[in-house]
């Protein structure tokens, strides 16, 4: 297939798009900038920016299946609003491409008036994903372990950083997190499975652990064991700003990051084991990988 990724760029994108040139697939990749852009061998680029819809002109023709990678929260403001022009945007230019399948990377968590800002606006990306006359596949998934995952370095430097630490309720929250490799080997897997387009499917790695657990496995795997003392009248808001004192995320990602921690992120359908068999990583081993890379 010729196949178009968009958030090429970013953190899972860049893992993406070397999987899918070495499953045999044309390779289209789109960034903003092309200039600030290498691509592997054999990926076409073009430019396109999908908050202005003008200059997605060309972008998708010819495409056969195209990934939506996009996420505006890193961009700090008003993400939600411009994840949402961003969806309606790609929506109307794949459509009106002709794209078959297109493939969504989404959060994984329950429905409901309870979520975060930050998940609602991963499902409203879905909702308006699935508007498309493609046929849309969504993966949903909690937190991405890896070298280059946002979640991933803030709970590094906090491990790192606060040897005793003075936690809030959302530590005893479930969440099961996912590998890299794992995220990528699904996402390359449903589009050689006709049977997934137009499906929604939970991904998650083989563990559930609560926010504290992951933590502590963290902290052992860097050669400390962080002393985590919960305080349940210490709210996610409220934990947010010391979060900001110790690490280096902005506070414009790291806030919705962390007022979605107290909504559990658990896999509670397991039907993509029907369609794509993927050996999945345990936590301490994709931990290790992700530190490994990083001081690389």
């Amino acid at each position: 297939m010729r196949v178009l990724v968009t958030g090429a760029t970013g953190f899972v994108g860049s893992s993406l798009v070397p999987a899918l040139l070495d499953a045999g697939h044309e390779v289209v990749a789109m960034t903003r900038d092309a200039d600030r852009y290498d691509p592997p061998d054999g990926v076409d680029v073009v430019e396109g920016d999908l908050l202005e819809p003008e200059t997605l002109a060309g972008d998708f023709d010819g495409i056969d299946a195209a990934y939506y990678l996009v996420h505006s929260l890193q961009t700090g403001g008003d993400f939600e609003e411009r994840d949402r022009r961003a969806a309606t945007n790609f929506s109307a230019a794949a459509s009106a491409a002709g794209v078959d399948r297109v493939v969504y990377l989404g959060g994984l968590g329950e429905t409901g008036d309870d979520l975060s800002p930050h998940l609602r606006s991963r499902q409203e990306v879905e909702q308006l994903l699935a508007r498309g006359s493609y046929d849309l596949t969504t993966l949903r998934a909690a937190i991405i372990v890896g070298a280059g995952s946002v979640s991933f370095r803030m709970v590094r430097q906090l491990v790192s950083k606060l040897p005793v630490m003075v936690a809030p309720r959302w530590v005893y929250t479930e969440c099961q997190p996912i590998a890299i490799a794992d995220v990528v080997s699904y996402l390359v897997g449903v589009l050689a499975e006709p049977a997934t387009a137009g499906g929604t499917y939970e991904i998650g790695g083989p563990e559930v652990l609560t926010y504290k657990e992951m933590l502590v496995r963290t902290g052992e795997a860097m050669g400390t064991r962080p002393l985590i003392v919960p305080v349940p009248v210490l709210s996610p808001k409220l934990s947010s700003y010391w979060v900001d004192l110790v690490t280096d995320i902005p506070r414009s990602i790291s806030h919705p990051l962390i007022l979605g921690l107290k909504n559990p992120v658990v896999v509670t359908d397991d039907s993509i084991d029907r369609h794509v068999t993927v050996e999945r990583t345990p936590f301490q081993q994709a931990v290790e990988r992700a530190l490994a890379e990083e001081s690389a």
